[in-house]
């Protein structure tokens, strides 16, 4: 990345040197201070509230790539999964919103101050989630989840991926580091099964179908564990290939065996227990305080007030201005007969757009979507003022995780960038693919959506780059699809245009469907069939969707909320600043301002039209 924002050294000054901490004390903030004395003291405070909350969250550390010096202590370790360490978590949450909110903010710079503001919501809005009696509250993410254990909710889901894919083996330090952390994963398992006891007890017990996934995946995931398995083979493979000496595999297999396989036993039989006394009600407004909980989960989804009543209708009339949209390209490549849905269900099965079954069909995705990436990648410089690097890599869902995820997902790589950016791609079968839809699905996920933005959120302040909202995460990549377009991503193929057409419409779906499962009491098939006939999608492609906003209430809306929102800025950017506006400066004041709130957003604006574009 070039032209790094002034703030990056300072920051990486504090990372280098440990002093964040000791600076925090030194140069308190008091009134009378300089406003040198309290920038400092204020980049001090939030270097310190990013450290306290790595210390719950190591992985993300390791994710970061910032867990090196006197903090790779933090490399060996895993959260503390267990009724106590959340409680211990909220606390720190709630003791470091108290010291944000009483700093005296005169005299820090605005990227500073937008810094505070950030924290300051992303902290209440997770310490309302701690205050619900259930579920695995995010804190400056995204998976809302009431569920701790479920088909795409759980340890035994993210350790191993995280493992293979973020952890890093270069020397033997590495290695038992990894060692260490298979070492704690039993306790993690034990820790998640007391909370889903728990919540049982309560009266929350997750709707059958799910369940059903999340069975069959933890009895995939013991089959693999009886013989050690994928997380042994991952650190035998990388030791063995940089020639680190050691007695690994033995090491691994034995934990592996001997202790997480008994954990994640345990983890079957409770969620076998739950299935036994599990109904097909998919909505929160079964479970106790569900409708609680699913409001919440929509503050957290959006950064909003916005009710679900309010956002069904929004889904409702945004539906039908993308579909007014696509009729006229339909009829003009021949498909006339129908509504949209129908006819974009009949475009599904135009053999034209399939890809070969099988893995000679998988290969052919990969080397489409490695050809998508080239091409936008050579179109930044007409989008932005500064260009990303785009450091990223494709690979394929680990197979025992396809069945319960979903068509593919993405996100920026380390800090320092040994890690790149992923997008992750569901190939359990090449049908869920068209060759009209992955254009879309690649802007979304890698240039310029989530990859990309998050190279430059990275630049930030240590606490920016942990902190993010899915509105703005997935607003930002929504409307990383549009910019897609309006650079001529689809110009020679009328069908892609349909696909990223048909892709905005299926997230205005979302606004309905989510909102329709939980608060107006939909039935699963009536949101699978909400996708299909409205819209054209194939059962194999919505079922996990419908199923996902099960697990992940409200997650789902922010999506076009915050996509629609981005947009409005952009209109008030091109009203206000007239001949000055430029598409470039628009799109680098909104990534250089930063994963934010929506109403932080606006206000980010705001000081970019103020200073003249």
């Amino acid at each position: 990345m070039t032209d790094m924002p002034r703030f990056t050294l300072s920051r990486r000054a504090f990372l280098a040197t440990g002093t964040a901490a000791a600076t925090a004390v030194l140069l308190p903030a008091c009134r009378g201070s300089s406003p040198a004395e309290t920038q400092a003291a204020g980049e001090a405070l939030l270097d310190d509230v990013a450290w306290n909350m790595l210390r719950h969250e190591p992985t993300r550390a390791t994710s970061l790539g910032v867990d090196v010096g006197q903090h790779a202590a933090l490399r060996g370790r895993l959260a503390d999964a267990t009724p106590e360490g959340i409680n211990a978590y909220a606390d720190t949450l709630r003791n470091d919103l108290q010291r944000v909110r009483e700093f005296d903010k005169d005299g820090l710079d605005a990227a500073t101050r937008t810094s505070f503001e950030v924290v300051e919501s992303a902290y209440s809005t997770a310490i309302e989630g701690f205050d619900l009696p259930y579920g695995d509250i995010p804190v400056g993410s995204w998976r809302t989840a009431p569920y701790a254990v479920i088909q795409n909710v759980g340890a035994y889901i993210d350790l191993p991926r995280f493992l293979d894919s973020d952890h890093p083996i270069a020397d033997e330090a590495d290695a038992e580091a990894y060692v260490s952390r298979l070492e704690a994963i039993p306790g993690v398992l034990t820790g998640e099964l007391e909370r889903i006891i728990g919540a049982r007890e309560m009266g929350v017990v997750p709707p059958d179908f799910l369940l059903d996934k999340a069975i069959e995946q933890m009895r995939s995931q013991i089959a693999d564990t009886q013989s050690g398995g994928a997380m042994v083979e991952s650190i035998v493979r990388r030791t063995g290939e940089l020639g680190i000496a050691g007695d690994w595999e033995s090491r691994a297999n034995a934990i592996v065996t001997e202790q997480i396989t008994p954990a994640l036993e345990a983890q079957l039989a409770e969620l076998e227990t739950q299935r036994a006394a599990a109904e097909g009600h998919a909505g929160m407004w079964n479970q106790p305080r569900g409708d609680e909980w699913y409001a919440w989960s929509l503050k957290s989804s959006t950064t909003t007030n916005m009710g679900p009543d309010e956002i069904h209708e929004l889904g409702l009339s945004t539906l039908e201005d993308i579909h007014a949209q696509m009729d006229p390209i339909l009829r003009d490549i021949g498909y006339t007969d129908g509504t949209v849905g129908d006819r974009m269900t009949a475009l599904a099965e135009d053999p034209r757009f399939m890809f070969a079954e099988g893995d000679p069909g998988r290969a052919e995705i990969m080397e489409f979507i490695e050809d998508r990436i080239d091409w936008i990648r050579d179109q930044m410089p007409r989008a932005f003022r500064r260009v990303a690097s785009g450091n990223l890599e494709v690979r394929r869902l680990p197979p025992a995780e396809e069945p319960g995820a979903p068509t593919a997902y993405g996100g920026a790589g380390s800090v320092d960038g040994t890690v790149p950016g992923k997008m992750w791609i569901n190939l359990r079968t090449t049908d869920l693919h068209r060759k009209y839809d992955v254009p879309t699905l690649v802007h979304h996920e890698t240039i310029p959506g989530h990859v990309w933005e998050g190279e430059y959120s990275n630049q930030l302040p240590l606490i920016r780059s942990i902190l993010a909202f899915n509105a703005f995460s997935e607003g930002w990549a929504l409307y990383a699809e549009q910019l897609a377009s309006e650079l001529g991503a689809y110009e020679e193929n009328p069908a892609w245009a349909l696909g990223y057409l048909q892709a905005a419409a299926f997230r205005a779906c979302r606004l309905v469907v989510d909102t329709g499962l939980h608060h107006k009491r939909w039935t699963r098939d009536e949101g699978v069939r909400f996708f299909m006939e409205r819209n054209g999608n194939k059962f194999e492609e919505v079922i996990n969707e419908v199923d996902r906003y099960c697990s992940w209430p409200g997650q789902a809306c922010g999506y076009m909320i915050g996509k629609l929102e981005i947009l409005r800025q952009r209109e008030r950017a091109v009203m206000e600043l007239g001949d000055a506006y430029d598409l470039r400066d628009f799109d680098q004041a909104v990534v250089d301002g930063g994963n934010v709130p929506l109403d932080v957003l606006a206000g980010n604006i705001t000081r970019y039209i103020e200073n003249g574009g």
